[in-house]
């Protein structure tokens, strides 16, 4: 990571990142406004590096600028949902492929790692404690990173990343597991790494996103939010 040159760049990353993942966890959610002045005290930046700030979460795609209008947070869709879901899964299809080639026992020992946390905090969620929900996420996030982080490519990880954010929006939005067969495909996922079985894992993780996409159109709160 690039390191900062001054207290006001600090700032103004702070609430580049706070922003950021409020948008993605649903503290501010599909469709609401963002008004500057309303957002100077929660985010305690001024009103300038605020607009500087929704101009980039626009480039990423989590904010929408209305011109004169001023910005709100990008609605959601199912057609949006799907095409993120076919983006995602080639991007990461693709990386895995590369990744499992090129990965040493360093990659490994991080897949290895990234995987127990994921499925110790699933094996709660699954005898009922949804408490840790964005903690679940998170690590759901370093597991399929760790998988894709030795394709050898700054450019595709740069690429997948902001794919991947908006589709966790959707998920967190709903608020879905899966349960027992997520779980399973994350387990799947890791033999394949330590196997490095390319083509199978990228069978399971076109289930895997299929599966969820499917899911979490089903889920209630997830209709109401969406346009067709």
């Amino acid at each position: 990571m690039t390191a900062l040159p001054a207290h006001s760049d600090t700032v103004g990353e702070s609430a580049y990142r706070r922003i950021r993942h409020d948008i993605i966890f649903g503290q501010l959610p599909p469709g609401s406004r963002l008004r500057l002045d309303g957002l100077k005290g929660p985010y305690a930046a001024s009103v300038s590096t605020l607009r500087e700030i929704l101009y980039r979460l626009s480039s990423e795609g989590l904010v929408r600028a209305e011109g004169q209008k001023g910005f709100e947070v990008s609605p959601v869709s199912q057609r949006h949902f799907r095409e993120l879901a076919a983006m995602r899964e080639l991007l990461e299809g693709h990386a895995m492929t590369q990744s499992f080639e090129l990965g040493d026992m360093d990659w490994e020992a991080r897949v290895v790692s990234a995987h127990h946390k994921l499925a110790r905090l699933e094996q709660q969620m699954l005898a009922g404690n949804r408490a840790e929900a964005e903690t679940w996420k998170r690590y759901d996030w370093e597991f399929h990173h760790a998988l894709i982080s030795a394709c050898g490519s700054a450019a595709l990880m740069q690429t997948h990343a902001p794919v991947f954010d908006q589709y966790l929006r959707y998920q967190i939005i709903a608020m879905i597991f899966r349960g027992q067969a997520a779980v399973d495909e994350h387990q799947q996922l890791l033999a394949c790494a330590l196997g490095r079985d390319a083509a199978r894992a990228r069978k399971i993780l076109g289930q895997h996103i299929s599966a969820c996409v499917e899911h979490t159109l089903e889920h209630g709160l997830l209709r109401e939010a969406c346009a067709t």
